[in-house]
């Protein structure tokens, strides 16, 4: 990817500049004549003349400044001109570009941090803003915060030939199935996370946990990190707060499942791949 982060901002206003624009949930996009979304790539003059708040640079893409901001109170239209359109950020997951997706991500994780921590958490004085990194700082009582990232471990359970896949009760697809996921808690290892997931979520227990590898998930702050597990013992009983559904599936037999370059997804063709050999 050519995207570099930084924090440092340019010593000049630059005259094209990536602009990723958030709204609550939602992120600004230009529509294409084959209605593709695309992220505004707009002179900086042309972006502060619309009236844009927290604007905070993240870095360069292809040399190309970017910066992630927050739309005016809506109606955004009115505000933004006809041409911008607010859609739900993860919706856009597989319509757009890879590289510009992961980086509207990165953007929206700062975004959520420059907007949330502009007072101190502990003190409540307004905090200051480094001029070299992503970090505020408290001038009352010297709190530092950075960007949150909050880990959450994901897992793809085998038993034999099948795999356990579960329909999330929060899913948007209400079709769609996954390997389960869950937040780790304070004071636990992230394979205490696997067992005890997987557990509270269905009911099985599991064995020989591998790291399979880690993927940002900006929504909102997300760090996931893969696993995969053996079935050691125990049936399902879903958890009805978590999960709708919940069943093994074999390879020929699979449901709506997610697709890469998601990490999900990426696991789901690891036991598809498994099974073939």
């Amino acid at each position: 990817m050519d995207f570099i982060k930084a924090a440092t901002q340019p010593d000049h206003p630059p005259e094209t500049a990536w602009f990723f624009i958030f709204s609550d949930h939602q992120i600004l996009v230009l529509q294409e004549k084959d209605n593709s979304p695309v992220i505004p790539c707009i002179s900086y003059r042309t972006a502060m003349e619309k009236g844009l708040n927290h604007v905070c640079y993240i870095g360069t893409y292809k040399k190309i400044a970017c910066y992630c901001a927050q739309a005016p109170k809506p109606p955004v239209t009115e505000s933004m001109g006809p041409d911008f359109h607010p859609v739900n950020f993860r919706s856009l997951f597989g319509k757009m570009d890879f590289d510009i997706f992961w980086i509207a991500g990165y953007a929206r994780q700062i975004h959520d941090w420059n907007m949330n921590f502009t007072f101190c958490g502990k003190c409540g004085t307004k905090t200051l803003k480094s001029p070299k990194e992503h970090v505020k700082t408290c001038p009352g009582c010297g709190l530092m915060s950075y960007p949150r990232i909050s880990p959450a471990i994901i897992v793809a359970v085998i038993k034999e030939d099948r795999i356990l896949l579960a329909r999330g009760v929060n899913f948007p697809n209400k079709k769609m199935f996954s390997v389960l996921a869950g937040f780790v808690e304070a004071g636990e290892t992230l394979e205490d996370c696997v067992k005890r997931e997987v557990f509270e979520e269905t009911g099985i227990q599991v064995k020989q946990i591998t790291y399979f590898g880690s993927q940002p998930w900006p929504f909102p702050d997300s760090l996931m990190i893969g696993f995969t597990a053996v079935y050691d013992s125990g049936s399902i009983h879903i958890d009805p707060d978590e999960i709708a559904e919940a069943d093994w599936f074999t390879r020929d037999q699979l449901p709506l499942v997610p697709q890469k370059p998601s990490l999900s997804g990426q696991l789901i063709d690891w036991f598809i791949e498994s099974q073939g050999q």
